[in-house]
């Protein structure tokens, strides 16, 4: 489904489910048909009643062609929508405001490259009982010193503008009540670039949400590139600094 030919709020009002699990893609052939399957078997082992929303941020592969032929098969579980490429960010909101449409109560973000395990799930799901947001917290990794060295740049700046210590603001392994995500996406702008550090940035500044962390460990890529591009990198980092500053204004303390 093209994001530009469909209203997303009209993709989010028909699901119904009590689960959505965002997952933004770009050039996941060699993993997505893995990954996929084993978050499918680790979700059916705690509910029934859940559903892959799949954002294929313009994949040049074969990925969208895996992805149709998923959801053909399986359109309760498996809800895909294509859009032109503009990064991982605009992706996860575009998933996150179907998400926020749809009649779910909780709403997981997860990636599509295999560094997120589903053997943590269980635990992300008996703590949603007493949480509002519960986040993984990356103790180990095996992606690489140069994303461990960015990931923790990232934790210093934008907790040193929050004012409170964010732990692993970008994780992309966070179980949210669609309620408070809601209420987050309100203050950030859609053109956020790290659109999962300023959900956490938001949620840290709302009063009396209930946190829960979850340790989990951050497996390598299940194929296809690992590579990392410093200036980039740099360039988002800075940017991002720039709007949390913002976002703090807007906020307030």
């Amino acid at each position: 489904m093209s994001v530009f030919s469909l209203d997303l709020k009209r993709i989010g009002s028909s699901i119904d489910q009590r689960l959505l699990v965002v997952m933004p893609v770009y050039n996941e052939e060699a993993n997505i048909r893995v990954v996929l399957a084993e978050w499918t078997a680790a979700l059916k082992a705690e509910l029934d009643n859940f559903a892959f929303v799949i954002i294929n941020d313009g994949s040049r592969d074969g990925t969208e062609a895996i992805l149709q032929e998923l959801e053909s098969n399986d359109p309760e579980h498996y809800i895909v929508v294509t859009k032109p490429n503009s990064g991982h960010g605009n992706s996860c909101r575009v998933g996150y405001d179907v998400a926020c449409a749809s009649r779910c109560e909780w709403v997981l973000q997860i990636d599509t490259d295999g560094q997120c395990d589903p053997c943590y799930f269980s635990a992300f799901w008996t703590e949603k009982d007493q949480a509002d947001c519960v986040f993984g917290v990356r103790k180990s990794r095996d992606d690489g010193w140069a994303r461990v060295v960015t990931s923790q740049i990232c934790r210093w700046g934008s907790s040193m503008v929050c004012g409170v210590d964010l732990r692993d603001p970008n994780v992309p392994y966070r179980l949210l009540r669609k309620s408070v995500l809601f209420g987050a996406l309100n203050f950030i702008p859609p053109g956020f670039n790290i659109h999962n550090v300023a959900i956490t940035f938001v949620l840290k500044k709302t009063p009396k949400l209930r946190f829960r962390y979850v340790p989990i460990h951050f497996r390598e890529r299940q194929g296809g590139k690992n590579s990392i591009n410093l200036l980039n990198v740099t360039q988002w980092g800075v940017d991002m600094l720039v709007e949390l500053w913002k976002l703090q204004r807007k906020i307030g303390p």
